[in-house]
């Protein structure tokens, strides 16, 4: 009997596992902050990274435009930086969001697991903004 490939959120498990024990304990914290944020959003392993995206409905777009991506985890040598896509499209008003890119992309970096409780609120506060301009 073939064995099954894992679901979307056991990939997620097994590849926070897999981090540095500290690193792991914010990423996990992270993943939690986000996924608690709303009921609509999913996750699954993409670019080689844990990624959130809006699991509801939307009006139709080229899937290169990256509309249902919000948030891709950027681990490269154990920095923790979170990139928006579209985080352009959010007015920020915390300083949260880093970054001027063309592309429309913004970025959240995180220091350590304090920094994340520090910024856990206007992390959720983007990402409920990012909601609310999905075109539906």
């Amino acid at each position: 009997m073939a064995k099954s490939k894992p679901g979307d959120q056991e990939q997620v498990t097994e590849h926070i596992k897999k981090l540095e024990p500290t690193l792991a304990e914010v990423v996990e914290t992270i993943r939690q902050v986000i996924l608690s944020t709303d009921k609509e959003i999913g996750e699954r392993i993409k670019w080689n990274n844990p990624s959130f995206y809006y699991t509801g409905q939307m009006a139709e777009s080229d899937p290169k435009e990256y509309k249902r991506e919000m948030v891709v985890m950027n681990l490269f040598k154990g920095r923790i930086m979170l990139v928006l896509p579209s985080g352009a499209k959010v007015n920020d008003t915390s300083g949260l969001l880093e970054g001027d890119y063309k592309d429309g992309r913004r970025l959240i970096i995180f220091k350590d697991l304090d920094d994340v409780k520090k910024k856990q609120k206007a992390l959720q506060k983007i990402l409920k903004t990012w909601l609310s301009l999905v075109e539906k």
